[in-house]
């Protein structure tokens, strides 16, 4: 999804997500009536959701209100990719391999350019976005793609209500756990819609990443999942700062919750790596240390940015 996700979110959901998140200057805005003052890089600032709130109705129409920016974007270059060209990366298509022939399931796709690129790889294809919007135009595109995949608008936790069968491979990358509340439900759905011997791949921005202020000076979110975060978002990851706002609901997710909900669904680890930089550049203070890779430029290769798990059935 990217979205930050994604990822995203970055997200995203760069793509997706991912979460794809890159957290903005100060602003005050009026929400439902009242006036909340929201500074982005004060923690005392962050508004903890409570059982009132639809964080799926909020994060629907955050990530509907993105569409439109990002399908004209030059990060998701729309014209490029009708040309041809993928939109995966090194990382994920070295994870994949040949799937010619496979049926695969991409969790979070945003407006599908993923889900297509498998799609033009040989998979069979089916994508699921929260985002009515994100999904209208993953159809359009598929088509002018020439493409056969399937999409579906649903919240991933309701899936098996629109969709009953396995798959040899679940996807999902890049700024997409964060929009996520439960580990164990989005685990379980991953096994469920898992064929025996099937295969999880999932690459997504390293937690670490997300404990910073924007210039990643200073430590001012938890690593580890203390509840909901409810920021409002100035721009997106696309383009930076633009008259777009939106209010979004977000989650931390631990390397340890992530890797004990897959073990604890049924599923066996079987790899598992880090990586030192993004194949985004949607972070601030980045530099391209080699192409296509980015890094904080203070911090090096000092910390990691984007991990991944393949995970069996």
């Amino acid at each position: 999804m990217f979205p930050i996700g994604s990822r995203s979110s970055i997200a995203n959901s760069i793509k997706g997500y991912n979460r794809k998140r890159c957290r903005k200057e100060a602003k005050v805005l009026v929400y439902k009536e009242k006036y909340f003052a929201i500074f982005a890089h004060n923690p005392f600032n962050i508004k903890r959701m409570n059982a009132d709130f639809d964080y799926l109705e909020i994060n629907r129409k955050s990530w509907n209100s993105r569409v439109d920016v990002h399908l004209k974007s030059d990060f998701y270059d729309v014209k490029g990719f009708l040309k041809g060209e993928s939109s995966l990366n090194d990382i994920e298509l070295d994870l994949l391999g040949d799937i010619k022939g496979k049926s695969i399931l991409h969790l979070q796709c945003h407006f599908g350019q993923d889900t297509i690129s498998l799609g033009r790889l040989g998979a069979n294809v089916t994508g699921v976005d929260l985002s009515d919007k994100a999904i209208d135009n993953a159809k359009i595109l598929a088509k002018k793609a020439n493409v056969n995949a399937t999409f579906i608008c649903c919240d991933i936790y309701d899936l098996p209500t629109y969709l009953n069968e396995q798959f040899d491979i679940v996807f999902t990358s890049y700024g997409v756990i964060g929009w996520l509340p439960d580990m164990g439900k989005w685990a379980k759905i991953i096994s469920n819609y898992l064929k025996p011997n099937g295969k999880f791949i999932f690459v997504e921005f390293h937690p670490i990443l997300w404990v910073f202020d924007d210039d990643f000076k200073r430590i001012e979110y938890n690593y580890f999942n203390s509840g909901a975060i409810r920021e409002i978002q100035d721009g997106t990851y696309t383009d930076g700062e633009n008259d777009l706002l939106q209010e979004c609901v977000m989650w931390n997710h631990s390397l340890s919750e992530v890797l004990n909900s897959l073990i604890q669904s049924g599923l066996t680890i079987s790899s598992f790596d880090e990586f030192d930089y993004s194949p985004y550049n949607c972070f601030s203070k980045t530099v391209e240390c080699e192409p296509n890779k980015y890094r904080i430029k203070h911090l090096s290769n000092n910390i990691p940015m984007v991990y991944s798990i393949i995970a069996t059935k």
